[in-house]
C-alpha cells in the first residue's frame, strides 16, 4: 500500500490485514509516524510522541500475531489525548501552570487500551484546561484542521479530531463536558461518541461531574464502536462507572421500519445555511433507506440552555478554573481566564434552580421518544471556528443570526445537561469553506446500540472516510 492508504486504512481492515500477514503492525506504525513528521509542522495535533515505546510494542504485537495470541485492539496505533493520564509522563493539560507535572497513575481509558495491544504512539493537543470549542494554548500553539488550515478542528479534543482526519492514527481518544468529543468530531469530519454518564469510567473529581463524558474517536462508525467496547464499563477507580455495557460493534447498520426525528434548530439557534442543507441531505437519505423521518421542533431557547449549563458550570468545572485563576493569573490563556468570569460571575441560576432546568428541559425530549427511536440534530451551528481566535468579545454569527459564545456555535451542551443519552457525531458534509458538517444522533438513555445503528446508517448515506473521495488536502 502506498503512504495515504495506510494513513486511511481503517481500524477494522487493519485488524484484518494483521491478522492474515497482508501488513506488519511494525510497518504500519513506521508509515504514520513518517506521516506525523511530515505534516505536522502544519497540524500541530501533537503534544507529546512516544514513538520508542511504540516501536518495541508493535513488534511485540507483530509476534503475538505469529503465535495467535492477538487481543481486540492489537497493534493498532492510537492517539491519545493529553488529558488522559499515563504513569510517568506529561500531565499538562495545555497549561504552563503544570509544565513539570507527571501523572502517577493511567487512565482507565489508556489501561484498557495497552491491556487490549493498542498502541500510544501520540498525544494529542487541546485547548487550556479542556475549556474552548476551538484548539489553541499558550503551551503548545495553534492546532489547525487538515481540511482548511485557516480553521480549527474544534475542541476541546481537537487534537484527536485532528489527527485522525490528518492520517496520524486509526483511533483516538477524547473527553466531552459541553461537546469536546463531538465538535471536532464535526469539524474534523470524522466520528465521536459521547457516551451516557458513568457508561466509561473516568477520574476524580469529574468521574462524579454528569457533564462529563470520555469516549473514544475515530474515522469510521464502526471503529469508533470497537474501540468503545474496549474501554466502557465498570473501573475500580471510579465508583460511578456502570458494569456490563452493551457490545456497540454488534449495533448493525440498518433503519429500515425505525422512527427518526429530525430537529434542525434545537429550538431557536440560528444555523448555517450549509448545515441545514447537509443536515435534510441526511434526513432524505434515511428516508430512502427504509425509516420513517419526520421533522420536529423542540421548546429549547439558547438563553435557557446557557443559564442552565451556567449553574452547573458555576459550581464545577468554573469553580475549579476560577481557583488556578486566583493562583496563577498572567499565566494562563487568556480564553481560561474568560471561562473562569463567564462561568462563575453572578450566574442567572442557582444550582438547585439548575437542577430544576434540567428536568424541564428533559421533559418534551422525553415525551419525543415515546415516539421516536431516535434524535437526528446538527452538532455544530456554524460552519467552523477561525484558528487561533480565542472569540473573547462579540460573540460569533451564524447564518442569519448570533450567539454571545463561542460554544454556542455548537448544539452540543444540552446532551451533556441530558446525560443519560447516548450521542454518536458523525459527518453530514461539507461547507463552503471545505470544513465538514456533522450531525449528531441522540439515543435513548443507556441505548448505546440504537445511537450507533443509526449512525452507521447516516454513514451509509455517502459520507465519511469510508469513501476514498472523503479525504483532507493535506
Amino acid at each position: 500500500m502506498v503512504d495515504s492508504d495506510l494513513a486511511f486504512l481503517s481500524a477494522v481492515d487493519a485488524l484484518a490485514a494483521f491478522r492474515d500477514g497482508t501488513l506488519s503492525p511494525v510497518d504500519y506504525l513506521e508509515a504514520l509516524i513518517e506521516r506525523i513528521e511530515r505534516l505536522e509542522p502544519t497540524i500541530n495535533a501533537v503534544a507529546e510522541r512516544r514513538y520508542t515505546e511504540a516501536r518495541q510494542e508493535a513488534a511485540a504485537s507483530a509476534a503475538r500475531y505469529a503465535d495467535g495470541t492477538e487481543r481486540p485492539l492489537e497493534g493498532l496505533p492510537v492517539a491519545a489525548k493529553e488529558e488522559h493520564p499515563m504513569t510517568g509522563r506529561s500531565w499538562t493539560q495545555g497549561s504552563l501552570t503544570l509544565v513539570d507535572e507527571v501523572a502517577p497513575y493511567d487512565h482507565p481509558i489508556i489501561e484498557r487500551i495497552h491491556a487490549a495491544g493498542g498502541i500510544i504512539h501520540i498525544r494529542t493537543t487541546t485547548p487550556e484546561f479542556c475549556c474552548a470549542g476551538f484548539c489553541h494554548s499558550r503551551l503548545w500553539g495553534v492546532t489547525r484542521n487538515p481540511w482548511n488550515t485557516d480553521f480549527s478542528p474544534g475542541g476541546s479534543s481537537g487534537g484527536s479530531g485532528a489527527a485522525l482526519a490528518a492520517g496520524y492514527a486509526p483511533l483516538a481518544t477524547g473527553s466531552d463536558i459541553g461537546g469536546s468529543i463531538r465538535i471536532p468530531s464535526s469539524l474534523s469530519g470524522v466520528v465521536g461518541f459521547k457516551p451516557p454518564w458513568a457508561r466509561v469510567p473516568a477520574l476524580p473529581p469529574y468521574n462524579l461531574d454528569q457533564f462529563c463524558h470520555d469516549g473514544p474517536m475515530a474515522r469510521t462508525v464502526a471503529d469508533c464502536a470497537l474501540l468503545e467496547d474496549v474501554i466502557a464499563g465498570a473501573h475500580w477507580r471510579d465508583p460511578a462507572s456502570m458494569p456490563y455495557p452493551p457490545m456497540v460493534g454488534e449495533a448493525g447498520g440498518s433503519v429500515d421500519g425505525l422512527r427518526l426525528a429530525v430537529c434542525l434548530q434545537l429550538g431557536d439557534w440560528p444555523l448555517d445555511p450549509d448545515v441545514e442543507r447537509n443536515t435534510r441531505r441526511v434526513a432524505a437519505s434515511l428516508r430512502e433507506a427504509g425509516a420513517t423521518v419526520d421533522e420536529v421542533t423542540l421548546p429549547w431557547t439558547i438563553a435557557d440552555v446557557w443559564a442552565t449549563a451556567q449553574a452547573h458550570f458555576a459550581t464545577i468545572m468554573g469553580a475549579g478554573i476560577l481557583a488556578v485563576d486566583r493562583e496563577f493569573g498572567e499565566q494562563l490563556s487568556d480564553y481560561t481566564r474568560a471561562f473562569a468570569h463567564d462561568f462563575t460571575t453572578d450566574p442567572e441560576l442557582g444550582f438547585y434552580a439548575g437542577l430544576e432546568h434540567e428536568g424541564e428541559m428533559w421533559e418534551p425530549l422525553g415525551i419525543l421518544f415515546q415516539t421516536y427511536d431516535a434524535l437526528v440534530c446538527p452538532t455544530m451551528a456554524t460552519s467552523g471556528y477561525e484558528a487561533g481566535n480565542a472569540y473573547l468579545t462579540g460573540g460569533l454569527s451564524i447564518g442569519d443570526g448570533h450567539v454571545h459564545h463561542h460554544i454556542l456555535g455548537a448544539m452540543t451542551l444540552p446532551f451533556n445537561i441530558l446525560s443519560r443519552c447516548p450521542v454518536v457525531a458523525a459527518p453530514s458534509g461539507r461547507a463552503f469553506n471545505g470544513v465538514p458538517t456533522g450531525v449528531q444522533v441522540v439515543g435513548h438513555p443507556y441505548d448505546d446500540v440504537m445511537a450507533f445503528r443509526v449512525a452507521a446508517a447516516v454513514e451509509a448515506t455517502g459520507v465519511g472516510f469510508p469513501l476514498e473521495q472523503w479525504r483532507p488536502p493535506v
